[in-house]
C-alpha cells in the first residue's frame, strides 16, 4: 500500500453553520463517497479527518455531537479516524506517523475548505515529500468576507457586499496556486476514468 486517501473535515459541524447555504457544493459527501468506493476498489488506504475545538462552545466542540462525520458516510472499522485542531492534517495528529507505518509515499485529498484544511494539508504533505492529487471537484467552501468588513454580518449582508470572494473563485485561485508546484490538480471522473484504464 503506497497511496492513501486523506478526507479532510468532511462533517456535520458544517451543516450546523448558516454559512452552509453559501457552501460551493452541497453534496460534497456525494463526491467524497466516490472516492471512498474507488480507493477501496484499489486498496488505498482512506484515512478520515475531523475538526474538533474543545472547550470552544461552537459547531466544532465535540461536547455538541456535530464533530462526526456527515450522514451519508460510512467508515469502515480497519480505517483510521484522527481528529485535528489546527488547519494542516499533519501538525497537530499522528498522521504522518500512521502514513510511514503503511508505507504511503502518495496522497490523494478531499474535504471541506478548499483553500483552508485541504490546502493547507496538501502544501504540508508537499513539503514531506509525498505526491499529492489534489481533488478540486471533491472539495467545497464558502465565501470569504473582506477584511475590513465588520463581524457577525448576516449570510446575506455578506454575499450583498461587493467585496467579498465568491467561492468559485476562491477555488480558482486555490487550484491555480497547487497546481504543479504542491499538486497534481484533477477531478472524481479522472480518477475514475484512470481506474478503469487500469483495471
Amino acid at each position: 500500500m503506497t497511496r492513501a486517501l486523506i478526507v479532510i473535515d468532511v462533517q456535520e459541524s458544517f451543516r450546523a453553520r448558516p454559512l452552509w447555504e453559501t457552501i460551493s457544493d452541497p453534496k460534497i459527501a456525494d463526491q467524497v463517497d466516490r472516492l471512498v468506493r474507488l480507493a477501496r476498489r484499489a486498496g488505498d488506504l482512506v484515512v478520515w479527518v475531523l475538526h474538533s475545538e474543545p472547550g470552544s462552545g461552537d459547531v466544532f466542540d465535540p461536547a455538541l455531537g456535530h464533530v462526526r462525520l456527515m450522514d451519508e458516510l460510512r467508515r469502515h472499522d480497519t480505517e483510521p479516524l484522527i481528529h485535528k485542531t489546527s488547519h494542516n492534517a499533519f501538525t497537530t495528529t499522528n498522521l504522518q506517523q500512521l502514513l510511514t507505518e503503511h508505507g504511503v509515499r502518495e496522497l490523494t485529498v478531499c474535504g471541506i475548505r478548499t483553500e483552508q484544511c485541504v490546502e493547507t494539508t496538501t502544501r504540508v504533505a508537499s513539503d514531506l515529500g509525498y505526491r499529492v492529487a489534489f481533488v478540486v471537484d471533491a472539495t467545497a467552501t464558502n465565501p470569504i468576507p473582506h477584511r475590513d468588513a465588520p463581524a457577525g454580518r448576516s449570510v446575506a449582508e455578506l454575499l450583498a457586499d461587493p467585496r467579498t470572494l465568491s467561492a468559485e473563485e476562491i477555488i480558482r485561485r486555490t487550484e491555480y496556486a497547487l497546481a504543479g508546484r504542491f499538486a497534481t490538480i484533477t477531478t472524481v471522473g479522472q480518477l475514475e476514468a484512470a481506474a478503469e484504464l487500469q483495471a
